[in-house]
């Protein structure tokens, strides 16, 4: 098993704080989740996120005009200069300073940055003609405000930029000294001012203070009284000179607020004089200046509006609330959404991958049921039936059908092509169940509770309790099915672990016994072992079918590591995290994936008890267990610095007043601060094995070994050369076409592949297939289903497939557990085609049918031997009206027929 597993995505979480920035091209979106920046890109509908971290939650981001360098900056003023297009970091740097506002110039050779009550300007990091590249270079620093400066705005021609401050005013700034300017500040308002814009002709200014308060400013001739004591002069002279002009209000604008409501954010297009305005009871207005004619005035979140930004072309406006962790971009004209995501309000508890692993899902404390799209990275379904938090959730493993269970006492089944749950599993008494597991065939559901020691069971299609398994003498902490479907394991407090035998003559139940408290068990896919985590940090392994332990780990010092503010022990002495409290089996069964209450996730090789690699979840300060040591200066006589409730000092009064109850904070009982701890809570492999998700803290991390480029060469030999491969497949008369495929194969080059494989004749394929040594199989195998989702010759793909399962499936069925997860990638491909032709054609039997149902005249008179190219039947066309708006078209029950001739 190949272990270089590297992050891919984050899924999860779309939007903690901080700015939300489109390209400049306006097709993507960057969003700050935490310590790292994701992309959304709006028009291809995929995502990815940044591999860097930062040290904390990251404050600000800003992206050069030419798209090719991103500027991060996190809340203790810490930077990273990254290349935007390759993703890789360039320069740390640190301001020193807490920043408020990071904006690049138009013409991308400066940037702004509002540190404290100064705007510091630096030059761009750019190569010289020496090609030497230049570090941060200071160019200015500007003075002048009393108080916090808020925001920064440059002017189109990048001479000057506007400052809107937390004293009140707003100023003018030169970039460079011009003759007769003088720094000129703008005092009107009577709150602080949040946003400062300039018009498109950069004679008009605009500023937006919190109290609800717009000004429009012209730069005017002084009134006649100004200028009483200066001395006269001629009137000519006197339109020429500039210290007899000033910037003066034209016009007043109030949005007519609540006095409990207070502007948040604002932002301006000059090309279209949009004025967007985002407040904190949730609702946002768009206004047309210098009329400040109301377009839309909508409430989009529960929660205030924490930032707002508009695209390049002013047609899509993008939102974020990070107390509900919202992210919306809405297209204002057509008033459609183009993406409303939201990740978990509160932990996640546990996830699984689909069977075919096109989708993730997700359950969390907060009661909702979310499914991911792998390939995309998007939520497309989110369920709230649950009433509390969902605790586990399993895939019945044939066909779409999940099972959650629940604290509110119920277990649920979903059906995820129509996307509704058919069935609810309850107990005679109220139990909150914490475990849960799926026979294989998805008849029978079973699932325990931390209250009882019992394990139910329900059968799927009466919903009835069939049995209550009794047994355990402490809480049941884990359940989980043989992939055969032989017997069942559990594991309890009580220090053993159960494997009952459901489905024979007789149920019987043999006991293991265990070193110490049980929190984990799971199968490996072939169902003749099982590993066991226990609360002393050890995993065992167990031989299921003559009861005898294999091997054992010792992970207490693989798993350690990471220490709390409020802890009083080092991380090495800290007992709670030195043990599991969930395990996985990889998709070949080799390895172990093994994690905890710590930031390390542990891959382990089943027959040697090695360790193989560490994953470190995170490397945020901001989140509790992430150092490993504490540093003294953060310490006070009232306790550590960063739980200290310094929300009285605040400036503002609104930002003064404590909103929260006692209790209603989770994990503590007042209303005292309280950190995110970092924990994984859930780990799956995906049926390929080409990856494996982590619940953290952070949100799902995706780890993957097909994001890197590797050369892997295979039994490779000196004769065997591009050139040579590609002079053997166009050898002449008569090409080798097996020989050609062999060579490619053992050189795995993907381009040299893919130009043999689509060399070969469709008549060819077959022969082909029929001499090929089985030791290439499994390349094979996975680069056809791979091309199943990148070219467009799909009847191609698919007679390599039937050829390949043809001449060697009785092979692959003698050693399925070799090529399990490659077979997991040809169905995973095959079933992807299937659902793309049945949208396909779903879209477009509407058409056919409405040039059927015209009339034949002389110009479309239908011939006689017309016939249809594709039949279809049993294509449920209704089926769109059972999904949810966030569900897809997808057929049920698709049925089939070749080109054939229509009756």
């Amino acid at each position: 098993m190949k272990v270089g597993f590297k992050f891919s995505n984050l899924l999860g979480t779309v939007y903690c704080r901080g700015n939300l920035l489109f390209t400049p091209d306006g097709n993507a979106l960057l969003s700050p989740v935490g310590n790292r920046v994701t992309c959304f890109d709006l028009v291809n509908n995929k995502s990815f996120t940044f591999t860097f971290e930062h040290r904390k939650n990251i404050a600000r981001i800003a992206l050069n005009p030419q798209a090719t360098l991103l500027l991060s900056v996190d809340e203790d003023g810490r930077a990273i200069l990254t290349n935007f297009i390759r993703r890789t970091p360039l320069h740390h740097f640190n301001f020193k300073s807490k920043v408020q506002d990071i904006k690049f110039s138009p013409d991308g050779k400066f940037f702004a940055v509002a540190a404290g009550r100064h705007v510091e300007v630096w030059k761009t990091p750019q190569v010289s003609e020496e090609r030497e590249f230049a570090p941060f270079v200071r160019h200015r620093v500007y003075t002048g405000h009393f108080d916090v400066i808020n925001s920064i705005t440059w002017s189109g021609d990048s001479r000057f930029f506007l400052t809107g401050s937390k004293d009140l005013t707003a100023k003018v700034f030169s970039l460079n000294p011009v003759e007769g300017f003088v720094p000129t500040s703008l005092a009107a308002h009577k709150g602080s001012v949040i946003g400062s814009y300039f018009s498109k002709d950069q004679e008009t200014i605009y500023t937006v203070s919190k109290d609800g308060i717009c000004f429009e400013w012209k730069y005017k001739k002084r009134s006649r009284r100004d200028i009483e004591s200066d001395d006269e002069m001629d009137e000519d002279e006197e339109e020429k000179d500039p210290s007899k002009m000033q910037w003066r209000i034209e016009n007043r604008f109030s949005f007519k607020l609540d006095q409990r409501i207070s502007v948040k954010c604002t932002t301006f297009h000059p090309a279209a004089n949009l004025l967007v305005v985002g407040f904190s009871s949730g609702t946002f207005g768009l206004y047309e200046v210098p009329e400040f004619n109301i377009i839309h005035k909508l409430s989009i979140s529960n929660a205030g509006i924490d930032f707002v930004t508009i695209n390049k072309t002013g047609e899509w406006l993008a939102f974020g609330a990070s107390k509900l962790g919202q992210l919306l971009v809405w297209e204002w004209q057509s008033e459609s959404y183009i993406l409303k995501q939201q990740g978990h309000f509160d932990a996640m508890n546990s996830i699984v991958y689909s069977p075919d692993g096109q989708r993730i899902i997700t359950t969390a404390d907060d009661g909702k049921i979310k499914v991911w799209e792998a390939s995309s990275g998007f939520c497309i379904v989110t369920f709230t039936e649950h009433s509390s938090g969902v605790t586990a959730c399993e895939f019945a493993k044939r066909g779409n059908v999940l099972f959650t269970a629940s604290l509110d006492g119920s277990v649920r089944a979903w059906d995820l092509i129509r996307y509704r749950n058919f069935r609810t599993f309850t107990s005679p008494s109220r139990l909150s169940f914490s475990s849960l597991t799926v026979d294989p065939s998805g008849e029978v559901v079973c699932a325990g509770s931390l209250e009882s020691f019992d394990i139910h069971l329900w059968s799927v299609q009466t919903g009835q309790l069939l049995d209550r398994l009794q047994g355990h003498e402490a809480p049941i902490s884990s359940l989980s099915f043989a992939p055969d479907g032989s017997f069942l394991v559990s594991g309890s407090w009580d220090k053993s672990v159960r494997i009952w035998t459901l489905f024979g003559r007789t149920q019987t139940s043999e006991q293991l016994p265990q070193s110490s408290d049980v929190l984990s068990v799971s199968c490996r896919p072939d169902s003749k072992e099982i590993a066991v985590a226990t609360l002393d940090g050890q995993v065992t392994f167990w031989d299921v079918n003559n009861s005898e332990q294999k091997g054992i780990i010792d992970g207490k010092r693989d798993i350690s590591g990471g220490r709390k503010i409020s802890d009083l022990r080092t991380a090495a002495n800290n007992a709670a995290t030195k043990h599991f409290t969930t395990i996985t089996y990889s998709a070949d069964g080799t390895c172990v994936l093994a994690a905890g209450n710590s930031k390390y996730i542990c891959l382990y090789d089943v027959a040697s008890g090695s360790i193989i690699r560490k994953f470190t979840v995170s490397q945020n300060l901001s989140i509790d267990g992430t150092q490993e040591m504490l540093s003294s200066r953060n310490m006070t006589e009232a306790g550590a610095r960063d739980l200290l409730d310094d929300q009285g000092e605040a400036s503002d009064i609104e930002d003064r007043i404590d909103h929260t109850l006692p209790g209603a904070t989770r994990g503590d009982f007042s209303a005292r601060k309280v950190r995110p701890e970092i924990r994984v809570t859930g780990l799956a492999f995906s049926p390929t094995g080409r990856a494996f998700t982590a619940s953290s803290t952070e949100g799902l991390l995706v780890y993957s070994l097909d994001d890197s480029i590797v050369f892997d060469p295979f039994d490779l030999d000196v004769d065997i050369t591009p050139a040579s491969t590609l002079a053997t497949v166009k050898a002449q008369p008569t090409p080798d076409y097996l020989k050609a495929l062999v060579m490619s194969l053992r050189l795995n080059e993907r381009y040299i592949i893919h130009n043999i494989y689509e060399s070969i004749p469709q008549e060819d394929i077959r022969h082909v297939v029929k001499d090929l040594p089985v030791v290439y199989l499994s390349r094979l195998l996975r680069f056809v289903a791979e091309m199943c989702e990148t070219t467009p010759h799909l009847e191609f793909c698919l007679l390599w497939i039937e050829a390949l399962l043809a001449c060697h499936g009785r092979y692959l069925r003698e050693r399925g557990h070799e090529f399990a997860s490659d077979m997991r990638v040809v169905q995973k491909a095959v079933g992807k085609i299937q659902s793309d032709l049945a949208k396909m054609a779903d879209q477009n039997i509407y058409t056919l049918d409405y040039l059927l149902s015209q009339p034949a005249t002389a110009n479309n008179k239908k011939p006689e031997n017309f016939k249809l190219p594709l039949h279809i039947k049993n294509v449920d066309m209704d089926a769109q009206e059972d999904l949810n708006n966030n569900g897809s078209d997808i057929v049920d029950d698709e049925e089939w027929h070749g080109l054939g001739d229509a009756d």
